[in-house]
């Protein structure tokens, strides 16, 4: 009788071990593989980094070349009478005048005492050395003087007729003597219809007077 008690108990004992959930068995980690999945992880984060903060493309590093300017010579245009061009005749050669230093002065002989204030008018006797006949319009005109600047109140008379190349004319213009003792001297050539002066060098008309 107890033997098959005890059968009894070891057989029901086998059952329940046999029917008892199986336990889960974890796998054994793989050691090397999780260092060279966590190295892969850090070089890509790395490489991420290095791209967002590299500039893909340098400017270009060029020292810029100055163009120096260039060495030219400027051209001096003569101003020329458009009558005088349209004929093709130069300025130099059209209006020209001279004069005989001996019947230069006409009136007012340089150095002629003058009244502060005092009006006068003084003529020289000049002749047309051009090709080109004076009308009218052609005059005497101011051109410098000592001291600078000093015009005299000057007030240029036109010519009263018509000059042909080779006759000699009388020009003139009304002064006012300044008001300040001492010597003036103006310098005077002649200007065309057109406003272009003329003259060579050395040919001015000359006014000096003295105020006392």
């Amino acid at each position: 009788m107890k033997s098959r008690i005890v059968f009894s108990l070891i057989t029901t004992a086998l059952l329940l071990v046999a029917c008892a959930p199986a336990t889960p068995v974890e796998p054994t980690p793989d050691v090397n593989a999780i260092r060279t999945s966590a190295a892969n992880t850090v070089v890509a984060e790395l490489t991420l980094t290095a791209a967002v903060f590299t500039p893909t493309s340098q400017p270009p590093t060029e020292t810029p070349t100055q163009s120096e300017p260039p060495t030219e010579t400027p051209t001096v245009a003569l101003a020329l009478d458009p009558t005088q061009v349209a004929l093709g005749t130069p300025a130099a050669l059209c209006d020209d005048y001279d004069f005989d230093l001996s019947t230069l002065d006409v009136t007012i002989p340089d150095g002629t005492p003058m009244t502060p204030g005092q009006e006068f008018t003084k003529t020289w006797k000049i002749k047309n050395t051009g090709i080109c006949t004076w009308d009218t319009e052609y005059q005497a005109i101011f051109s410098y003087s000592s001291p600078p600047n000093q015009r005299m109140n000057a007030q240029p008379i036109p010519l009263s007729a018509l000059v042909a190349p080779g006759q000699e004319v009388e020009v003139s213009v009304q002064f006012t003597a300044p008001t300040t003792p001492g010597e003036y001297t103006a310098y005077w050539q002649m200007v065309n219809a057109s406003g272009f002066p003329f003259g060579r060098a050395g040919k001015q008309l000359i006014v000096k007077i003295v105020v006392q």
